[in-house]
């Protein structure tokens, strides 16, 4: 186990030891727990927080929940690696070759045929498990102050089962949420599969872009299903090479296909395309707040904390400025 992994495992065993002691006991301390109930609906914009943002830290499901809380948003979209966790995913005993940068590993059959049946025991896993366990934990977050709007579990490519990805559907219903976040494929053939079992389940996919954003990337797959919908990365579209213009366009003509969207301070791509404090990059942040206020736009704004936390700081503190900063352009 790395150094890095170690020190995670134990913060996680020591965070939750010392929530079990505020769960379980009698005390003010415990019966407060989750009395004070975060906000971050301001002026009609529903702030949000992907719990990407809060990756730096111990991930269990209750830890999260108090992360949210602590930086103040009510409305989250739930990566599902921790979730998967929490709830049994099979663990992977494969040891992978170490890789040599600027070579491709090398594996041999009979790791190729662990990782066959590994891959084949998790999708028996997803396709089996109950839905009661989910909406547990939708009740949990909800009872908090917090409602979960999107589940991002990862196991939505191709070489996923049609079973994998009815599991994620039916695990963000259960949630209490209304779509799953899975990045925007390039194969149309893939976006129209995802977009039919979509449109069964009722449920929305958000296709989520990185630098391959332009104006035009989901007209295909918004074309090919009502519930194929954008989960729109406003930094990322920036520092693709986009114009602020262009992006307050895309938000403003597809508002109604835009499930939610990912709120990060880039700078531009002619800028070096880093990712800034807010205030400090290249996203008009004022101008996305101000449009969704003006025209009541429903769609969270997501907080997607991807800059460097400073020395003496932490995920949640950095959210939760990400989140007032937010607050200051609203009331402006």
């Amino acid at each position: 186990m790395s150094q890095n992994a170690s020190r995670r495992t134990f913060l996680l065993q020591s965070s939750l030891a010392s929530l079990g002691v505020m769960l379980g006991g009698k005390s003010a301390l415990a019966s407060n727990f989750f009395q004070s109930k975060p906000n971050s609906l301001i002026k009609g914009v529903q702030i949000g927080v992907t719990t990407y943002s809060y990756r730096s830290m111990p991930g269990h499901p209750d830890l999260l929940l108090q992360y949210c809380i602590d930086s103040n948003i009510n409305a989250v979209e739930l990566k599902g690696d921790e979730v998967e966790a929490y709830l049994g995913k099979p663990l992977s005993t494969i040891k992978m070759p170490k890789k040599v940068a600027g070579q491709s590993a090398e594996l041999s059959d009979e790791l190729k045929a662990q990782i066959k049946q590994y891959q084949k025991d998790v999708a028996n896993w997803r396709e089996t498990i109950s839905m009661d366990k989910f909406a547990a934990l939708g009740k949990k977050f909800n009872a908090a102050g917090v409602y979960l709007f999107a589940y991002k579990p990862n196991c939505m490519a191709p070489e996923n089962t049609d079973g994998e990805i009815n599991y994620a559907l039916n695990a963000s219903r259960a949630l209490g949420a209304n779509s799953v976040s899975v990045e925007l494929p390039s194969d149309a053939a893939h976006t129209q599969r995802l977009g039919d079992l979509a449109k069964k389940a009722k449920i929305y996919i958000g296709y989520h872009a990185h630098l391959q954003a332009t104006e035009t990337a989901w007209d295909v797959a918004l074309a090919q299903s009502p519930y194929n919908s954008l989960n729109l990365d406003c930094g990322h579209y920036m520092a693709a090479g986009n114009t602020k213009e262009s992006l307050l366009n895309l938000i403003e003509t597809k508002h109604k296909r835009i499930t939610s969207m990912h709120l990060k301070d880039r700078k531009t791509k002619a800028n070096g395309g880093k990712n800034m404090p807010w205030g400090e990059g290249d996203t008009p942040l004022k101008e996305i707040l101000t449009l969704m206020k003006e025209k009541k736009y429903k769609m969270p704004a997501t907080i997607e904390l991807e800059y460097d936390i400073p020395t003496g700081s932490d995920a949640v503190k950095e959210t939760k400025k990400c989140r007032d900063y937010a607050q200051q352009l609203l009331d402006a």
